[in-house]
């Protein structure tokens, strides 16, 4: 990979939703801080996009339609991908790490099914393929993991890795009301997806628990094998008998050390009043992680 000076990066952001605005305004409004602290100016030179956002845009000296021309562009340093989904996302992630470009995403269904292939590409190129929000947002698990956890043989960990559910969750327990009626208020606040099966049904938080074992426990990753259930069947009596014996209804992605190898599963469970992720409400994440 050729950059023009060794004190400037040139970012191409590929998809500009909510995330990728996000990302753009991010790295524009703290541009001098970032310079500060990375001792590397980051520029923003390209964008692709289905849908031209040209308020956005104006500080970005390339802007277009096609992802695919942007990552394989030698103008562009790092790429940031954030269109989601599968098959457009894929094509461009390995565009790039093919061109000998770093990738950022946060596409975790992609790094959770695809990700074997193209972090086999990354380390065949020599490059990187930065997915550490593609995680339990804010929390800086992968790293903590992948780093500060080297050293440590992990037994399990265990963890609330999906706001929406947890905010079903907690409202069901705090209200005594029914699934689908907060189900449609998180819709309406936004926390939830238009088509919510991802969420509710553990899908999402099975990409996510994939991704931790997988760092975890220095295995491939293996979507396939994680055993999942939704929250869609969990009814406010369910909730009141958990209440009544001394425990929450937490839905937990769980990943742990067995005889016959790696148990990875996402369920409804009960947890202790007094754990810690009993205590974890509403749009919240929390993971334990249990090592020597």
């Amino acid at each position: 990979m050729t950059h023009h000076t060794p004190t400037q990066l040139r970012i191409g952001i590929c998809g500009l939703g909510t995330v990728g605005a996000g990302t753009l305004r991010l790295l524009e409004e703290n541009k001098e801080t970032i310079t500060r602290r990375s001792g590397c100016e980051i520029v923003v030179t390209h964008v692709a996009t289905r849908t031209p956002k040209p308020e956005l845009c104006q500080n970005v000296a390339h802007s277009g339609d096609d992802p695919l021309a942007l990552a394989a562009d030698p103008s562009v340093d790092v790429v940031v991908e954030t269109i989601g989904g599968y098959d457009v996302a894929f094509d461009v992630i390995k565009t790039a790490l093919t061109s000998g470009k770093h990738v950022v995403t946060a596409n975790k269904a992609l790094i959770a099914e695809k990700g074997n292939e193209l972090f086999a590409l990354a380390r065949e190129k020599a490059v990187t393929l930065a997915f550490e929000s593609s995680v339990a947002g804010g929390i800086p698990i992968i790293k903590a993991l992948r780093e500060g956890l080297a050293a440590n043989e992990i037994e399990w960990l265990a963890g609330i890795i999906n706001g929406t559910g947890n905010f079903i969750l907690s409202e069901m327990t705090a209200n005594q009301s029914q699934f689908a009626d907060v189900l449609q208020e998180a819709q309406e606040l936004g926390y939830a997806e238009a088509d919510p099966t991802f969420d509710v049904e553990g899908i999402d938080a099975a990409h996510k628990l994939t991704i931790m074992a997988s760092i975890a426990f220095g295995i491939p990753l293996q979507f396939d094998k994680t055993y999942t259930e939704g929250i869609s069947k969990v009814t406010p009596d369910d909730i009141n008998y958990a209440n009544e014996l001394g425990y929450e209804v937490k839905h937990l992605g769980i990943a742990r050390k067995t005889e016959s190898g790696i148990e990875m599963r996402v369920h409804p469970t009960l947890v202790a009043k007094s754990r810690l992720l009993a205590n974890v409400n509403g749009v919240g994440n929390a993971i334990l992680v249990q090592g020597d």
